[in-house]
């Protein structure tokens, strides 16, 4: 087998991405792909409990950081200050499809924040969901910026720069008071020091975090648990790794307080977090309120269970999502977790690992073949 000619000088790391196979997917008597990558389980007091692959292996946070970027603004006062409700904090914390109800909700933060919708500073969009989008081309409407995916976050954070008088022309670069604050909050929740976090620049234009797999789940399962129980949650992680006084810079137990509210506004509008049958709404709508979900680009879902105190992050090495469903059903047997049969028959009710053509024929399906090592 020829092997990929890949520059592992300019790109060491190129290899760890591969991970090992997770998902393959079936059209009659073949698999037709298989759907390999990472994942790693971890409890919110930082021991890794099982794993596929590396769970190393480095990965930007992508969208699954939301939740994370919402804490300045929930912290800050701007909830209070705007008066503004739980459902805008769900979309802070969205990567919404630009529904009806999603852009409702996105008008009325602009008109309580007084944020204008040209101050975003990503380009404009038509909807993510297909039907909302055939919708708007219907009507003979036009993009907009508050059709992107990320809207939410961003208006949450310009919310915060008007309340604290900080520069908005600005708010996207690293060096902005508020992109400092979040990286020192990513650090502290991490249990790393901020230089530990490398970051880039993510599709809608923000700094994105770079961190080891297993330290996505960390954050995950510490964010889930301080929801169910704050002062257990607000321990160091037994990483071994200090974060260099960070946590207490920034203040834990705020942290705790802050994302207790924002898991209960996710639980409270999974619809908005995401859309019709995207899997961490669905997660969101069949945990009872006990798990906190959220799906990144480029092959990244992560979710938590606030009763248990851990985490599952996973990493598709092909970018893509449409293998998530089978794996988190697969692990989420093979972990044995109370309720998680019950979560899992949820799922399945709702995103089928049945493959149909455009005819309703059953041509294939989706099966998992991850195994986890368990610790």
């Amino acid at each position: 087998m020829t092997k990929a000619n890949i520059n592992t000088d300019k790109y060491p790391a190129a290899n760890e991405v591969l991970g090992v196979p997770l998902v393959l997917t079936t059209r009659g008597d073949f698999v037709e792909n298989v759907h390999s990558g990472h994942a790693a389980v971890v409890t919110a007091d930082g021991r890794l409990v099982a794993h596929a692959g590396d769970a190393n292996v480095r990965n930007f946070l992508r969208s699954t950081a939301k939740p994370i970027q919402a804490l300045p603004s929930v912290m800050g006062g701007v909830i209070e200050t705007y008066e503004l409700g739980d459902d805008a904090i769900a979309l802070m914390c969205a990567s919404h499809q630009g529904t009806p109800a999603h852009i409702a909700v996105l008008e009325q933060m602009l008109a309580q924040t007084g944020v204008l919708e040209e101050q975003l500073v990503f380009a404009a969009a038509l909807p993510a969901n297909a039907k909302a989008r055939d919708a708007v081309l219907a009507s003979g409407g036009s993009p907009r910026k508050l059709y992107h995916v990320c809207a939410g976050k961003h208006i949450g954070m310009l919310a915060l720069c008007k309340l604290r008088g900080w520069p908005m022309e600005t708010y996207t670069q690293p060096e902005h008071p508020l992109q400092q604050e979040l990286l020192r909050i990513v650090a502290a929740i991490a249990d790393v020091q901020p230089a530990a976090v490398e970051t880039a620049i993510d599709g809608c234009g923000l700094p994105v975090f770079a961190l080891p797999l297993w330290r996505l789940a960390l954050i995950y399962a510490r964010f889930a648990a301080w929801g169910s129980d704050e002062a257990a949650a607000a321990q160091p992680a037994a990483s071994g790794e200090a974060a260099s006084g960070s946590a207490a810079e920034v203040g834990l137990a705020a942290i705790g307080a802050a994302a207790k509210r924002i898991a209960a506004a996710m639980a409270s509008h999974p619809a908005l977090v995401e859309g019709p049958d995207r899997l961490a709404s669905v997660m969101l709508d069949c945990g009872d309120g006990n798990v906190v979900a959220k799906s990144g680009a480029q092959g990244v879902f992560v979710f938590a269970l606030r009763r248990e105190r851990l985490a599952v992050a996973i990493k598709l090495a092909d970018g893509g999502e449409s293998a998530w469903p089978e794996a988190v059903c697969a692990m989420l047997e093979q972990l044995q977790l109370e309720g998680g049969a019950e979560l899992t028959r949820c799922i399945r009710s709702h995103i089928s690992p049945e493959l149909r053509n455009d005819a309703g024929q059953l041509v294939g399906c989706r099966e998992a073949c991850v195994t986890l090592e368990l610790h």
